[in-house]
């Protein structure tokens, strides 16, 4: 029953639609998702092409096993950068994703170029895509536009993306779920994209895929990743980050956060209802009733909105929470942007006053990031290195890549500074993880374990990025990294290849992002990193910048690059990628 044989291409400019098949020995090598936007990313791409201009593409991908895995359902979009000039690939999950799977039939996504010349909607059902207007929906929020569309299901982009917010987001579900992190809303703003609308169910399993699904779902429940999400989704995250002394308060001054109860999953608890989802046994969140309706909070929302900035409201958290989904506006990046600018206040550096724990002067701030209403909001709407470029601070708020930093201080758990430092998007801690071993677990890792925890830890992501599985569920599949799965649905390949599929992604993703100007500069961390951390059991804890020039040395080593962060050309033979060598990368 193998499906997704070809490719929609959507021509914006032309206003043509084609459908291509993809290449066997792309959908082999890459197997889907992550893997195949990579390299189609590659392909399309001139080198240095301006992301948000007419040369960029957008990638809207599912997996081979999307609708079929449990968990929660996710597709990606691939583009390049607007925030960072890098590769991107964000994932959003909710009904769309398997819905996009269904109207999708049996291609594997939509490749978008060109610009259109008025505001356009793209409509996805029995296998083809068409090309709408969407004039009288321009201007709409996401929840505005998600009920405009009426049944479908929609990944649209809110006032944010219109605006060219460089951390604009895909908002679906109403802005309950979005493709987050880099900017992927902007792309398609510039592009007068407003929505991508799925109007058909997901896709039916057969027999043996429901078999696969119910004994999975059986040992997930089971499983230690299994009971955790059951009971507390990604709100933990705060709890736990505050308990290590990683979290980052206060625009990264602090480890720990004096407010972090009325914040937590304690808080989150009392004010969820309705958090049973019949018809999936993997819980899907916190229903929580805020002064805009119904929203369902995220562990980056407290962290990033909450501690980030000094409240210690739920309430409060919650509506700040609402008002960048409404927006479309990433909330780390959007947290950030205000913490950033609360500190340049504090230093005089803009003639603006703001503090941390102050709800109303961060609501303000948000919506004149996500409208450009005036030069701070502009400048801020570019990113926090774009800010300080404009007005001073760069060391404020760390970023690598021009990504602002996510959840962990990696001053706490140093694998982390790494996993940030190496990311393929910029500052991510999606990409590797291993401060929950780090931190939590108290062990006592050397430099050679922490380079081999953060490659083994990207490499197997991007496997299951490239099946698209949550990442939750994706624990469930570490040992076969779902090769059972993919021969259930007619796609033979054993643990060996998949890991192998793994290594190749991270290293065309790291060969396009050479040749997009990125080097071992970029893979540096932030001066802030470099001064003492204050309070919590982390207290006075700093990266050692010579000391983490080592341990990048040996990730490049064992990853088969050169001393400047660039793959050997036996790296580029060893997973078959010598046809993409640049001369340029290896003088």
């Amino acid at each position: 029953m193998e499906t997704g044989e070809s490719l929609v291409r959507v021509d914006l400019a032309a206003e043509s639609v084609a459908y291509e098949p993809v290449p066997e020995s792309w959908r082999r090598d890459f197997v889907g998702g992550k893997g195949l936007g990579a390299r189609y990313l590659y392909e399309e791409l001139e080198p240095g092409a301006d992301p948000l201009g007419d040369g960029n593409v957008l990638l809207f991908l599912t997996g081979p096993l999307t609708g079929y895995l449990p968990g929660e359902q996710r597709y990606v979009v691939v583009t390049k950068s607007p925030l960072t000039g890098a590769f991107l690939d964000s994932y959003a999950g909710g009904e769309m994703a398997g819905r996009l799977a269904g109207s999708l039939g049996d291609n594997v996504g939509v490749l978008v170029s060109g610009r259109a010349d008025r505001p356009v909607r793209l409509e996805v059902a029995d296998g083809e895509v068409s090309i709408e207007p969407a004039a009288d929906w321009w201007g709409l929020d996401a929840r505005e536009t998600d009920e405009r569309a009426g049944e479908a299901a929609v990944a649209c982009i809110g006032p944010a993306g219109e605006n060219g917010v460089a951390y604009a987001t895909i908002a679906s579900g109403g802005g309950d779920h979005h493709a987050g992190r880099g900017g992927a809303g902007a792309v398609m703003g510039a592009k007068r994209l407003k929505a991508l609308v799925a109007r058909d169910g997901p896709p039916e399993p057969d027999d043996d895929l429901r078999e696969l699904r119910r004994r999975y779902e059986a040992a997930f429940a089971d499983d230690d990743t299994g009971r955790w999400q059951a009971a507390s989704e990604t709100l933990e995250t705060l709890d736990f980050a505050n308990e290590v002394g990683v979290l980052p308060t206060r625009g990264w001054q602090e480890g720990r956060f004096d407010g972090a109860e009325g914040i937590g999953i304690e808080a989150v608890r009392d004010a969820a209802h309705d958090r049973e989802r019949a018809d999936d046994p993997v819980p899907g969140g916190f229903q929580i009733e805020g002064e805009d309706g119904e929203s369902v909070p995220r562990g980056s929302t407290p962290i990033s909105l909450g501690a980030g900035l000094g409240i210690d409201d739920f309430d409060a958290v919650a509506t700040l929470g609402s008002v960048c989904d409404r927006l479309a506006l990433d909330v780390i990046s959007g947290g950030n942007a205000v913490a950033w600018a609360i500190r340049a206040s504090q230093e005089g550096l803009i003639d603006r006053e703001l503090a941390f724990g102050d709800e109303d002067g961060a609501r303000e701030l948000i919506a004149e990031i996500a409208s450009r209403a005036n030069p701070l909001g502009t400048a801020l709407a570019d990113g926090v290195d774009a800010a300080a470029a404009e007005y001073g601070g760069d060391d404020l708020i760390p970023s690598v890549k021009g990504m602002a930093l996510p959840a962990y201080d990696p001053r706490g758990a140093s694998a982390m500074a790494l996993a940030y430092a190496t990311s393929d998007r910029g500052a991510c801690h999606r990409r590797a993880r291993p401060v929950e071993v780090e931190a939590l677990g108290g062990t006592d890792w050397d430099d050679a374990d922490r380079v081999d925890a953060v490659i083994a830890e990207q490499d197997r992501r991007a496997v299951l990025w490239s099946l698209i599985a949550d990442d939750f569920f994706g624990e469930a599949l570490s040992k076969t990294l779902g090769a059972d799965w993919l021969a259930a649905v007619g796609r033979e390949y054993d643990p060996a290849e998949l890991r192998r599929v793994g290594e190749r992604v991270w290293t065309l993703i790291r060969l396009f992002n050479c040749r997009e100007g990125f080097s071992r500069e970029d893979d540096t961390l932030p001066r802030r990193l470099t001064e003492p951390l204050q309070g919590g059991p982390n207290d006075g804890a700093a990266i050692d910048a010579a000391g983490f020039e080592d341990v990048l040395d040996r990730y490049y080593e064992r990853r088969g690059w050169d001393v400047r962060g660039r793959p050997t050309r036996e790296t580029l033979e060893r997973y078959g990628l010598e046809d993409l060598e640049l001369d340029s990368h290896h003088d």
